[in-house]
């Protein structure tokens, strides 16, 4: 065993002086019970009973001695568990970062002597001095009979305990605060829907935007202590920098983004996302459910007839449909299996521009065997930005269309299928229209940490741009999208789209639109009709745009 008998009475602080004076000290033990023989040539009886007072004295001393000096193998001799106590006095310098510690003993107690420490924390270009009382208690071996240190985790520091080590380092990244694009401050209590993204915020750009961590002496659970439930969690001792705070200025604008909550908090699952056509800098972000994942930037579901977006511009650049040509929408369409449109309805005179307003899924699948397997997925990417890396600074799904043949090309041409989108995608569908040509979202200035924004192939060509917008406009104005845009004057443009999920009766309601420079999506999950659900979510946030 490695506990001997030890006697501790009471603990006295210690006055935090240097250890001038303090040396090495003869570890030769003169009593008996080290190895020596006695008079007539027979080993000499182990010592027993408490340490005396000149032993804890001594002993004490001797030992603070040798930490002190770094002599961390000579210290750890003088303890009753010296391979716990070498890693500990290693650590204390090695991951605690103490470049010079002064030690002195106090008046004994018995077997308890108290201690002063005055500590020398490098890290980094910050320098700290770190001073607190502890003590040890001295015992009898029960091996050797000599009077040695109790090893235990406190003498390296009073709240350091079993399975424990010290740790200096920056621990956290720097506090940050997040600015809108007009320079007001945003928090999660004002702007809910953030809770999930200021952190993100911080941990991407806190150094990056000038902010420095706080450097902290913690005590934490040792390698191969375990850090399960039950474990401690780590606990700060010293502080040595408080760190500085850094300000980041992003491309959300506050009065749009409190616009976002109000309209959000109206519906019991709902996501809008806005953000400028011209630019692609996100202006709001807001989801009526307050988790940490974050629907509106990260969600994966069908995006339904807003994906018409896509399919037009798709359709109208190879030649298989243009705005005033005759394209009939009847009750059903068969490609691979039968597809309906909502309430089952029908225009057999109808032109694709009309279809497209009034969300025609038939017209739509009778056009699938006209176009090749890839062409959706190609102009999706190519044109539209979907599916390549985006780097908006925080967490995004950047959209999904797989190419697809049969059953699985014609649902993906209406939105359903494989198909997969966020609220931001299909937000940066409708930009894309808007400005004829994609550009990437982002809710940080790349320059702040140049990062390269995703690229797309090509541009919409001038004319099928210009097509796109008139039949996004007769949406607006007299399709589908006319209830939710009505009294939004100026450039409009809009596109509704309910997605039907298995099991699940009412379809997610999805509605895009946009205003001057200002594009903006939301879904309503289980809303049924988008432009029911979602179009007010999205009109109320182009209202204050």
């Amino acid at each position: 065993m490695r506990k001997g008998v030890r006697i501790a009475v009471g603990v006295v602080a210690a006055g935090i002086v240097g250890a001038a004076g303090l040396g090495a000290y003869n570890l030769v033990d003169a009593v008996a019970g080290d190895g020596s023989t006695g008079a007539h040539g027979k080993p000499a009886p182990l010592r027993t009973g408490p340490p005396t007072a000149d032993e804890v004295k001594k002993t004490a001393r001797d030992f603070l001695a040798a930490w002190e000096s770094g002599d961390t193998a000579k210290a750890a001799a003088l303890t009753d568990n010296s391979g716990a106590a070498t890693a500990a006095l290693a650590g204390y310098r090695e991951t605690a970062h103490v470049e010079k510690v002064s030690l002195k003993p106090g008046t004994p107690q018995g077997a308890k002597v108290p201690f002063s420490v005055s500590a020398e924390i490098s890290y980094g270009k910050q320098r700290s001095t770190w001073t607190y009382d502890s003590s040890l208690d001295v015992v009898r071996g029960r091996s050797t009979g000599q009077a040695l240190v109790d090893w235990q985790p406190a003498v390296i520091h009073p709240q350091l305990a079993q399975g424990e080590t010290l740790q200096t380092n920056a621990g956290a990244p720097p506090e940050l605060d997040a600015l809108d694009r007009n320079g007001t401050k945003l928090d999660a209590k004002d702007y809910p829907s953030l809770a999930s993204v200021l952190p993100q915020l911080r941990k991407r750009f806190g150094a990056k935007a000038g902010g420095e961590p706080a450097v902290e002496v913690r005590a934490v659970p040792a390698s191969g202590a375990g850090s399960g439930a039950g474990a401690a969690a780590p606990k700060t001792l010293h502080v040595v920098s408080k760190g500085k705070s850094a300000q980041l200025k992003t491309t959300l604008d506050a009065g749009v983004q409190r616009a976002a909550e109000a309209a959000v908090n109206r519906r019991d699952d709902a996501s809008v996302v806005a953000l400028k056509a011209s630019t692609g800098e996100i202006l709001a972000v807001a989801n009526s459910r307050k988790t940490e994942f974050n629907v509106a930037l990260m969600g994966q579901t069908a995006p339904g007839s807003t994906m018409k977006l896509v399919t037009a511009a798709m359709l109208l650049e190879t030649g298989k449909a243009s705005p005033g040509k005759p394209l009939p929408c009847p009750k059903y369409a068969t490609y691979g299996m039968r597809f309906h449109n909502v309430e089952e309805s029908e225009n057999p005179g109808a032109t694709f521009a009309q279809d497209f307003a009034a969300s025609c899924n038939t017209a739509f699948i009778s056009l699938a065997g006209n176009v090749d397997d890839g062409a959706l997925a190609a102009e999706a990417r190519d044109v539209f930005g979907l599916g390549l890396e985006w780097k908006p600074g925080v967490a995004t799904f950047d959209g999904s269309v797989p190419a697809e043949s049969g059953a699985g090309k014609a649902a993906a041409m209406i939105g359903q299928g494989k198909v997969q989108m966020s609220a931001l995608n299909v937000a940066s569908m409708a930009a894309t229209v808007r400005a004829g040509s994609f550009h990437q979202p982002y809710l940080v200035d790349p320059s702040v940490d140049d990062r390269q924004l995703a690229r797309a192939a090509r541009p919409l060509p001038g004319g099928i741009a210009e097509q796109l917008r008139g039949m996004m406009r007769l949406t607006a104005t007299s399709g589908t999208g006319a209830h939710a845009m009505s009294g939004l004057g100026g450039d409009v443009g809009a596109k509704t789209g309910s997605a039907e999920v298995d099991g699940q009766p009412q379809p997610n309601g999805w509605f895009t639109a946009y205003r001057g420079d200002v594009a903006a999506a939301a879904t309503v999950m289980r809303g049924g009709h988008g432009g029911d659900s979602a179009g007010p979510v999205v009109a109320s946030v182009l209202r204050a745009s």
